[in-house]
């Protein structure tokens, strides 16, 4: 009895020993399957090159030298009209006229100062008063012609309406003093065009503008004119003033100042 309870119990031993190396035989590849296999660190990718885009470089600037200024012959008026006289002296000019009460006394005062200037003349002036065309000429003044009737768009007309009404304003002139040399033609208000500076050229005469306007023809106030003409002129001014076209009392009065200062800080010439 007590060696079968043996042998039974070796049996029990032996088959326990058999069950556990069965087990660790067939567990251990599977836990080794689970177990990850190491980590092989991923190279690290070099960095791809930047490309530069070189900034583009300005090319250098073209220095332009300042062009150098032009002597002044006397020009610089529109459409090549005369606006200075060239010279330092400056230049007297008178518009609108012949007048029966303003002309005379102007004429009167630039005879007492010495000096001459140039009258504009309006051709329907000139047909009434002749004789005060022909005392201009006698002491020595330049004519231009101002217009038939002080046209201020006459320069905005056909060119052949314009050379008329020069050609009829020429005709009166010269009807007053035949012969006479007509040099200049001031266009009304300044209202300058090509086609009048070339319809006047064409008849042999130069555009007259000028380069100082006291405005004497809305204003009576002498000592307003007087500041303005001597306030504004410069070396080679030409000076506008009225001898016609309405009440030039004011104009009258400041004229012994304007050239007795005029003549002392520049000299007074006659456009020629």
């Amino acid at each position: 009895m007590t060696r079968r309870v043996a042998v039974a119990a070796a049996l029990v031993v032996l088959s326990l020993l058999v069950g556990t190396r069965w087990v660790t035989t067939r567990t251990a590849p599977v836990a080794q399957a689970q177990q990850p296999p190491p980590s092989t660190p991923s190279p690290t990718p070099s960095p791809s090159p930047t490309r530069v885009t070189p900034s583009p470089v300005a090319p250098p600037k073209k220095t332009v030298a300042a062009p150098k200024p032009k002597p002044n012959r006397g020009r610089g008026g529109p459409y090549g009209s005369v606006r200075m006289t060239g010279k330092k002296a400056v230049a007297l000019t008178f518009d609108d006229g012949p007048h029966p009460v303003w002309t005379p006394q102007v004429l009167d005062r630039l005879r007492a100062s010495k000096v001459k200037a140039t009258f504009c003349l309006v051709g329907t002036q000139v047909r009434r008063h002749p004789g005060l065309v022909r005392r201009i000429v006698r002491e020595g003044h330049t004519l231009c012609n101002h217009t038939w009737n002080h046209e201020l768009d006459l320069g905005t007309k056909p060119p052949a309406k314009i050379r008329a009404n020069l050609e009829a304003t020429n005709r009166a002139i010269r009807e007053a003093v035949p012969d006479t040399e007509i040099k200049f033609f001031r266009h009304p208000g300044g209202k300058w065009t090509a086609s009048a500076v070339e319809v006047a050229g064409s008849l042999g005469m130069t555009s007259l503008d000028w380069d100082v306007d006291p405005r004497d023809w809305e204003t009576k106030d002498a000592k307003l004119i007087q500041t303005r003409i001597l306030g504004n002129a410069r070396p080679g001014s030409i000076i506008l003033m009225h001898d016609g076209g309405g009440d030039r009392h004011g104009t009258l009065v400041a004229c012994p100042k304007v050239i007795a200062t005029l003549k002392s800080r520049y000299g007074i010439t006659l456009l020629r």
